[in-house]
């Protein structure tokens, strides 16, 4: 069951690229790897933590 509308997967998708490309050109820790989990959100439309919450940004009738 999907809880990630459009626009929430992009940002999602693309700050877990951004963090993710950290650890090989900016300050080169190992706290970009955190950039996995919004990537991986991002691209399986689903957030456990949302479901926690109750909160569902798909829009209406989208599941």
């Amino acid at each position: 069951m999907k809880n990630e509308g459009t626009v929430d997967r992009a940002i999602r998708i693309l700050i877990g690229i951004v963090l993710i490309a950290l650890v090989f050109t900016g300050p080169k820790t190992v706290w970009g790897w955190v950039g996995i989990m919004p990537l991986l959100t991002g691209f399986l439309g689903f957030c456990p933590l949302y479901r926690v919450i109750g909160l569902n940004t798909t829009g209406a009738g989208q599941t």
